[in-house]
């Protein structure tokens, strides 16, 4: 599929995201509406269990892609990106801890001719426990594969499409993209972003994401170190429906 090159789509993978999806969404869309950008808002849900897909049925306009099951964060971006229609590719967090306003100011430093934007979150609104442990993983990650940027864990980014023609996101990869896409040769900036507080619902960070973590990092470090194949994979996750609302 041919890009829209004057389209942003903005992506949004949610699990279990009840009360947080409508207000997430109407923010964005007002957001980019008063900056005057065509956009396209995706919401990926990734085989909730609880209201969210049914909230967002209730939205427009809006693409919902709904996954078989629950495949993690990484699989949901993919599918994202791969129906998105859009040359610049936007990710957000679902659950309203990602401020959309600052989507313009990403854009913004995008085109000053990075290929990459990512938002750093300065001042964490995170448990003191999960703060200390965040600090020391990227502390780990800067040693092993030297991304060049604060805050791998922050999903709120710009990219243009081109990052993902040779990229295939599953596991936890998502948190790896700005080493991977160093690793191409694709420049990456960051600029700092405000971090919220959860609206609603439970954090879907458990202590077994510290494991796969470093599987992740070996597994880019391996991949930097002695591969000089691309990053495609077969696909790890199957689309149940994509139902496109108020077109």
């Amino acid at each position: 599929m041919k890009p829209d090159q004057g389209l942003v789509s903005v992506i949004v993978p949610v699990f279990n995201e009840s009360g947080n999806v409508a207000p997430l969404h109407q923010e964005i869309a007002d957001v980019l509406g008063r900056a005057g950008i065509r956009f396209e808002i995706i919401f990926v849900d990734d085989g909730s269990t609880d209201g969210t897909l049914k909230e967002l049925f209730q939205l427009s306009p809006l693409k919902v892609i709904a996954l078989q099951r629950n495949y993690g964060q990484s699989c949901a971006l993919d599918a994202g990106i791969k129906n998105a229609k859009g040359e610049i590719i936007i990710t957000i967090d679902g659950d309203g801890q990602n401020d959309p306003a600052v989507i313009p100011a990403l854009l913004d430093k995008l085109n000053e001719g990075y290929d990459v934007v990512c938002g750093w979150r300065k001042k964490r609104m995170d448990p003191v426990a999960r703060d200390i442990l965040t600090k020391g993983a990227a502390l780990l990650r800067w040693i092993v594969v030297n991304d060049g940027v604060h805050d791998a864990g922050c999903t709120l980014r710009a990219y243009h499409r081109r990052c993902f023609n040779d990229l295939d996101l599953h596991g936890g990869l998502h948190r790896m993209i700005p080493a991977l896409l160093k690793g191409q040769g694709f420049s990456i900036t960051e600029i700092p972003v405000n971090h919220r507080h959860r609206w609603h619902g439970q954090t879907k960070y458990t202590w077994t994401r510290i494991f796969q973590g470093l599987r992740d990092l070996m597994y880019v470090w391996s991949w930097r170190h002695f591969s000089r194949h691309s990053l495609r994979t077969s696909a790890k996750y199957s689309i149940k429906d994509i139902h496109e609302l108020g077109k």
